[in-house]
């Protein structure tokens, strides 16, 4: 069971697959290795995820937006670090032209509805562009991040289990 853990929790920190590709991929592993799915090995499961799916949310709030100021200007790094700028400022304005005054809560649903690209990391970004508060920013994360989890806990555990 480490095992699944460890990739779930690693593939949770990568950008665009996160918390939505990780625990299907734990769910998997669990269920070609015939580990038991416990409500305590799922429960595991969605907190190894989250944990690792919040744990760059910091550094992309603080330090993200300075690099990708930074680094596109330069030549080895310009085109992505331009791709993520646009992409983070595209996703802001979104945001905030549909949200109005209900950014945080629009913040939390872009997070947590389970579409590529509407994750931790790129609701962070855009909320770092859009300069949002810190504190506000974590909580609409977070909560946005465990919506996302307990959707992709319900499907990832109702296909395993159609599977087996």
């Amino acid at each position: 069971m480490s095992k699944a853990l460890l990739i779930s929790f690693l593939v949770s920190m990568v950008p665009l697959i996160e918390l939505r590709g990780a625990i299907p991929v734990g769910v998997g592993i669990f269920a070609a290795q015939n580990i038991e799915m416990t409500p305590f090995s799922l429960v595991l499961l969605f907190v190894t995820c989250m944990i690792g799916n919040m744990l760059p949310v910091p550094v992309i709030f603080l330090f993200a937006r300075k690099f990708l100021e930074w680094g596109q200007n330069q030549k080895l790094i310009g085109g992505i670090c331009r791709f993520f700028l646009e992409k983070g400022h595209r996703g802001g304005a979104k945001l905030q032209e549909k949200a109005g005054r209900g950014l945080y809560f629009a913040l939390f649903l872009f997070v947590g509805i389970p579409l590529p690209g509407t994750g931790a990391w790129t609701g962070t970004l855009a909320a770092s562009l859009l300069d949002m508060n810190w504190k506000k920013t974590c909580i609409a994360v977070i909560a946005g991040v465990l919506l996302a989890g307990i959707i992709m806990m319900t499907l990832s555990f109702g296909v395993a289990t159609v599977a087996v």
